[in-house]
């Protein structure tokens, strides 16, 4: 099957390469002329372990190509993916001008019918907007001597992960299709059956609307997992507890699972706080107030300004201090900075008068025009050395690997803020170094 995509960024540059791992030809289309020319190199813009490898083989096959230009992304295609951004606005809405353009595209440059699929992460109801500019389109071809030609909209949300995002394509959990006729879900089963034919997952067949609900209503929940542990991890610092012992407990019960339940930092990345947000206001525009929601927002928040009040209470005053910020992608395996939570932390340091140096094996060229005086450290021992602190704001490999002793000898001050729970605080303690970590008690050495 011949397939477009039509944005060429985390997304939609997997669903390009894993959809010519499962025998498609597939045309990925950007305005980035830049981009498209690294791309056509077999090239990848972003740090995505096994994508490099996967687009390299794919356009090395042929199967895979990239464009700027409309009419060649979908000439001969079955199927167009919808694959660009959707940033929020202030009010927390999501900015679907992108997605517009695209659908003003394929039904300015489409000379055939197309099954056109959502794969951005929209609100519901996207695909009634879009399935409507695609037939004022048509019409307007019809009334200038045209064919008017009729597409086809359905929802296909992702559910990947950066860092493992290959994978997670390759190997999902579930298919998700939303379609509002036969021939949508004909089409779209038909793509995946290669999919499906090698792995055992479900296909979920649904209407738009409903495929519309599950992403935000997938990702609305793990994000607020991911509160409620951050929340019973402040209730675990009051009370002298381990909240990964609690957390481990509570994962046993196959209702609750361990996944999602780590005490740390917060949720970042492109997804998580753009989609809670979104879906706040989603349900707010069709009359229901998510106040869970708002309380889960609210408590991310809290928990990305927790390093900075640690290091105020152990360190009294933070003006002139050497503090060094151990990560900033938002998660390891990865080099976007897009909400990360250890930006709240630098941003918070600054404000208090400390000068941060900065470590992360990905993505410090994404911060260097946002921290002109910071210091960035080509390893995270130099980061350390002389530092008055640390802080663990990403949980790369790397840092693991690093001793107790070694931390110490480097540290001007004993004090490391474990905001990830990377490191054992009671060999950290052992080692001379006072240690505050989420949800467990201050770990001081003995006089």
């Amino acid at each position: 099957m011949k397939v477009s995509v039509i944005g060429t960024g985390h997304v939609g540059l997997v669903t390009a390469g894993c959809l010519v791992d499962l025998g498609h030809e597939v045309v990925g289309m950007d305005e980035d002329l830049a981009k498209v020319e690294l791309l056509q190199r077999g090239r990848v813009p972003f740090v995505e372990p096994g994508l490099p490898e996967l687009i390299a083989a794919a356009v090395a096959s042929g199967r895979l190509t990239f464009t700027s230009s409309p009419q060649e992304a979908l000439a001969g295609a079955e199927v167009v993916f919808i694959c660009v951004g959707t940033p929020r606005r202030e009010d927390g809405s999501p900015n679907l001008s992108y997605v517009q353009a695209v659908a003003a595209t394929v039904a300015a440059h489409a000379d055939h019918p197309l099954v056109v699929a959502e794969k951005s992460t929209v609100p519901v109801r996207t695909g009634e907007r879009i399935r409507q500019a695609l037939r004022l389109a048509a019409q307007a071809r019809a009334r200038s001597g045209g064919p008017e030609i009729r597409h086809e909209v359905v929802s296909n949300p992702e559910f990947l992960r950066e860092g493992t995002a290959v994978a997670d394509t390759l190997r999902p959990d579930r298919v998700v299709v939303g379609a509002d006729s036969p021939r949508g879900h004909q089409v779209m089963r038909e793509l995946y059956e290669p999919l499906l034919a090698r792995h055992d997952c479900p296909y979920v067949a649904t209407d738009v609307r409903t495929a519309e609900l599950i992403k935000h209503a997938s990702n609305a929940f793990l994000a607020t997992k991911i509160s409620f542990i951050n929340a019973v991890a402040r209730i675990c610092e009051l009370a002298g507890a381990d909240v990964t012992t609690v957390a481990d407990a509570m994962g046993h019960d196959a209702r609750i699972g361990r996944s999602f339940l780590n005490a740390g930092l917060g949720y970042g990345g492109s997804c998580f706080p753009k989609d809670v947000e979104a879906f706040i206001h989603i349900a707010g525009e069709l009359g229901y107030d998510f106040g869970l929601l708002r309380e889960t927002d609210r408590i991310n928040r809290e928990a990305k300004a927790w390093p900075v009040a640690q290091l105020r209470r152990l360190m009294w005053n933070l003006p002139g201090k050497e503090v060094a910020v151990l990560g900033v992608a938002f998660k390891p395996d990865t080099d976007d900075v897009r909400d990360a939570p250890a930006l709240d932390v630098i941003d918070g340091l600054i404000a208090e008068g400390a000068h941060v140096r900065l470590h992360d094996p990905a993505a410090l060229d994404h911060v260097r025009d946002r921290y002109p005086d910071a210091t960035f450290a080509a390893s995270a021992e130099e980061a350390l050395d002389g530092a008055h602190a640390v802080v663990v704001c990403t949980e790369w490999d790397e840092y693991r690997k690093l001793t107790p002793d070694r931390v110490a000898a480097l540290l001007q001050y004993p004090v490391v803020v474990d905001a990830r729970n990377l490191w054992d605080p009671e060999a950290l303690r052992r080692a001379g170094l006072t240690v505050a970590s989420v949800g467990r008690p201050l770990a001081e050495p003995e006089v």
